[in-house]
This record gives structure tokens, sequence and C-alpha cells, in this order.
């Protein structure tokens, strides 16, 4: 009786909590919202860009086009996968790319050679790519 009691308690605890697996990344939040952050120059920091897009690390960034301000569609799609390989779906905190330029004193990695981008979880550019993880969608036109 008591493991049954206990059984019932735990299946209504699991389904009342959100399920991460539930959450999905939306590429067309990324492109609108996400991706001009690694374009950003932010005060004493290079851009995302400068590094990641000369690296072979997990996280890499296609080149931009001779000329080009910006990624096209299927340079997007390659930046898509790379950054989204670095995300816990529903779970930010989980994700090597938002703790890796993140502070350590605000709960980012040891590591991070292109040092803190990120001083706080405030900072609004740390926020935009949290929403993204939580599974935050891009308006319908």
């Amino acid at each position: 009786m008591r493991r049954s009691i206990i059984a019932v308690a735990a299946a209504i605890t699991l389904h009342a909590l959100p399920a991460a697996a539930d959450t999905t990344l939306d590429y067309g939040y990324f492109k609108a919202s996400v991706e001009p952050i690694f374009l950003k120059k932010r005060p004493e920091h290079v851009r995302c860009y400068v590094c990641h897009s000369e690296n072979n690390n997990a996280f890499h960034l296609e080149k931009l086009s001779p000329g080009a301000k910006f990624w096209d569609e299927e340079q997007s799609r390659k930046n898509f996968a790379s950054a989204s390989s670095l995300v816990v779906p529903g779970e930010p905190m989980k994700s090597r790319l938002l703790l890796q330029p993140l502070a350590l004193e605000a709960g980012g990695n040891a590591y991070h050679s292109g040092g803190r981008q990120f001083e706080s979880k405030d900072v609004p550019e740390w926020k935009i790519l949290a929403e993204w993880a939580n599974g935050k969608k891009a308006p319908v036109k």
C-alpha cells in the first residue's frame, strides 16, 4: 500500500513539472534574435564571431561571405546546428552555450578563452539566449 501511494505521488509530481523534453529550439527566433548576438561588439571583448568562425571548437560559426554583414540561409542553418548542439532545451543553466561566456560569479563555467562576455544573467543578450534555450518562438508573420 505504501509503495502504491509513493508511486502515485511521484507520478503526480512528474506530471506537474514542465518537461524539458517538450522544449524545442526555434530556428526563426535563433536567426532573428540569437544570431545577431554573435556579431555584436561588447565593451572590452571581441565579437563571438571573431574567434568562433576561425576555430574548430564545439561552437563554430560560419564565416561571412566577402562583403556580407550577415549570414545567408545555409550558413544560418549551420550556425543553428552548431549552437543547438550546446543547448539542453528547457535547461539554460545546463547549456554550454550559455555557461561558457557567463561570469563565474553568475554561475558560468570556469573556463572560456574569450573571457566573460556576460557579467550576469541580467545582461539582455544572455536573457535572449536563455529565452531561446527555453523554447521561445519567433513571431508568426
